[in-house]
């Protein structure tokens, strides 16, 4: 088995994952694989991922509420510094936790990661920004 750990439904809704990594710490810091397509494979996650993208935001700062509904796509949040409460809405009109929402904190120190499928709406807010 690969280098993560998948929680797959969370808060009872199908499709939301929370992945937790293998961190390899010592005295220099740390090492972890933030992606790899294997390790999702092997835990039933069949996703292409084909953009990255980093923002900064400081403390407070609610960062919108984000739905495609012409261009859909899967997503995989993470935080490196400080800390968000992301918060998943399932606004998929066919599914059976339609209107239900899930929310986690992502934090520099827990190195989760939140998998939002398709169709869902996502907000973060910036709890703690550390200089």
């Amino acid at each position: 088995m690969g280098q993560i750990k998948v929680e797959k439904n969370v808060g009872g809704i199908e499709g939301l994952c929370v992945i937790t990594p293998a961190v390899h710490g010592d005295a220099r810091g740390y090492f972890m694989e933030t992606y790899s397509q294997r390790d999702m494979e092997e835990n039933g996650i069949d996703i292409n991922f084909v953009q990255d993208n980093q923002s900064m935001s400081v403390k407070g700062v609610l960062r919108g509420l984000h739905f495609q509904k012409n261009f859909p796509q899967t997503k995989l949040v993470r935080v490196i510094k400080g800390s968000v409460f992301d918060v998943a809405v399932d606004l998929r009109s066919d599914s059976e936790t339609y209107g239900k929402w899930y929310g986690i904190e992502l934090t520099e120190e827990n190195k989760k990661q939140f998998l939002i499928p398709r169709g869902f709406c996502i907000s973060s807010i910036s709890c703690l920004f550390r200089r």
